[in-house]
């Protein structure tokens, strides 16, 4: 059994990630700004007001877990906005690095004394930040912040190592939630996926970037 903590908790794939971890025996720390019914009817633990854009609020939120040991950050907390050529809002731009690019850095590095040798950590990234990958343009400051959230990973893949801390990049796929219209598969497809991957991260592997399916994705 291992203690997850996962951000983003209330809806969608963070949601589902709760639901499977409760199932299978595991404990969850659940955080979120504001938690859904959904949530709460889980058993598992709750911290709200955690808005990982906030460097106060990821502080309160360690000072909260001083001295509990964790075995997997998860972070799923994410913002999606779809910047075109023609209208490219910066402010939409700077709101995606803020929360899909330094909320991770921010929730995994303030969280790093609750880490040992063993522990993970998880970062929901996309293959819309592959550059390999890119061949239709578009979605400016989404795949920007992906972009620079897999240089997040892989740096703290390599800085961590020797700490015996690995990390992962995770593509979730297309999934049904209110990000992506409902447009792809369930949640229920991409949590066990991401679980699975996380499952089977170690020091070896540290900094793959995955799809949910277990496919390695090119930078």
């Amino acid at each position: 059994m291992s203690k997850f903590l996962i951000t983003g908790a209330n809806r969608g794939i963070g949601l589902e990630l709760c639901k499977q971890l409760q199932a299978r025996g595991d404990t969850v720390i659940a955080t979120c700004r504001h938690a859904s019914s959904g949530l709460k009817s889980l058993k598992v633990s709750i911290i709200e007001d955690v808005d990982v854009t906030s460097e106060t609020s990821v502080e309160r939120l360690a000072l909260q877990l001083e001295g509990e040991t964790l075995d997997v950050v998860l972070n799923n907390a994410g913002f999606l906005s779809n910047e075109k050529l023609d209208d490219l809002d910066f402010d939409r731009i700077r709101r995606q690095f803020e929360v899909n690019t330094l909320g991770p850095l921010r929730v995994s590095t303030a969280l790093l004394p609750n880490l040992d040798a063993g522990s993970k950590i998880g970062i929901i990234t996309s293959r819309l930040g592959s550059i390999a990958d890119n061949g239709s343009g578009g979605m400016y400051g989404y795949r920007l912040a992906k972009a620079a959230a897999n240089m997040v990973g892989v740096n703290l893949s390599l800085d961590l190592k020797k700490q015996g801390i690995a990390v992962a990049l995770l593509h979730p796929g297309l999934i049904a939630t209110r990000m992506t219209g409902y447009r792809g598969d369930t949640p229920e497809i991409a949590a066990r996926g991401l679980l699975a991957r996380l499952d089977e991260l170690n020091l070896e592997n540290t900094g793959t970037f995955w799809h949910a399916n277990g496919e390695v994705l090119p930078w």
